[in-house]
């Protein structure tokens, strides 16, 4: 079971995506299920895992729709406003869609940076805590800290840091980030998506070579058994192709890949963090 755990859809139509704007050409337009397929089968992806775009619960709707219409969506990691008072009733009412296998707010956007330290967020933490329900950090390296307060309150949380939390690449800057990551592994229900990275710099010039100390750290401190593949289609065609980022991973892991590492991180991980009932 091969699984691209970090995609994402969108209609433009729908108006959901404050972020995305005319000025990133080669994605503003639709990107739907269609679009994917072919690249899918051309790489022997059997499923995909399906992230959300927007901070509406609408726009978590529309991709659980989608999900029940496509067999390849593995399952939708979705958005709840985890501040409301009515968050324990949503996401009880949520789950009740099998298609809805984990939660992501849309920390790096938001402008306070310890806002997942506030009390009703932390309320709602203990929530997806206590149900052992999957949990995605979309962050910068100057959330960290906060997250680690997070973890220290809710020790046997169930997540997953997005892009290895978006560390200074171009400047080729390790720490704190180095120091932080390590410190974030220590917690075993915590996991890392290695995703994302090829967006995150320079779009127009980037070599692998300068992801590779990043990405060695992450493998060192979290272990193949915890490190996640994601694509981020179609936001990395921003930089690359489906076909290029597939190339360049296989190539920064180089003689590491092994069989065995090659089906955890490309399948077998995700499976046993979002629970997936897959065959």
């Amino acid at each position: 079971m091969r699984i691209d755990a970090h995609q994402h859809f969108w209609k433009i139509s729908k108006g959901y995506y404050q972020w995305l704007t005319p000025e990133f050409t080669s994605i503003y337009r639709d990107f739907l299920p269609t679009h994917i397929r072919p690249i899918l089968c051309k790489h022997k992806i059997n499923k995909t895992i399906v992230i959300q775009a927007a901070p509406k619960m609408e726009e978590t709707k529309f991709l659980l729709k989608l999900a029940t219409e496509e067999d390849f969506i593995a399952g939708v990691v979705g958005w709840l406003d985890m501040e409301s008072k009515d968050f324990e009733e949503q996401f009880y009412q949520m789950r009740q869609n099998p298609k809805l296998i984990g939660l992501r707010p849309m920390i790096q956007n938001i402008k306070d940076n310890g806002w997942v330290l506030k009390s009703k967020v932390i309320y709602s933490f203990k929530i997806i805590e206590k149900e052992g329900f999957p949990f995605d950090f979309l962050i910068y390296p100057r959330h960290l800290p906060y997250v680690l307060q997070v973890l220290k309150k809710c020790p046997e949380l169930r997540g997953v840091i997005n892009h290895f939390a978006k560390p200074q690449i171009k400047k080729q800057c390790m720490e704190p980030w180095g120091n932080l990551i390590n410190d974030l592994a220590k917690y075993p229900n915590v996991m890392c998506k290695l995703s994302g990275f090829v967006t995150k710099e320079n779009w127009k010039s980037w070599n692998p070579s300068e992801f590779i100390p990043y990405i060695n750290h992450v493998l060192d401190v979290f272990g193949f058994k915890r490190v996640i593949f994601g694509s981020d289609w179609p936001v990395l065609l921003l930089a690359t192709s489906y076909s290029n980022i597939l190339y360049f991973f296989r190539e920064m892991l180089g003689k590491k890949l092994t069989p065995e590492i090659d089906a955890a991180i490309f399948g077998g991980n995700a499976v046993r963090f979002y629970k997936l009932n897959v065959s």
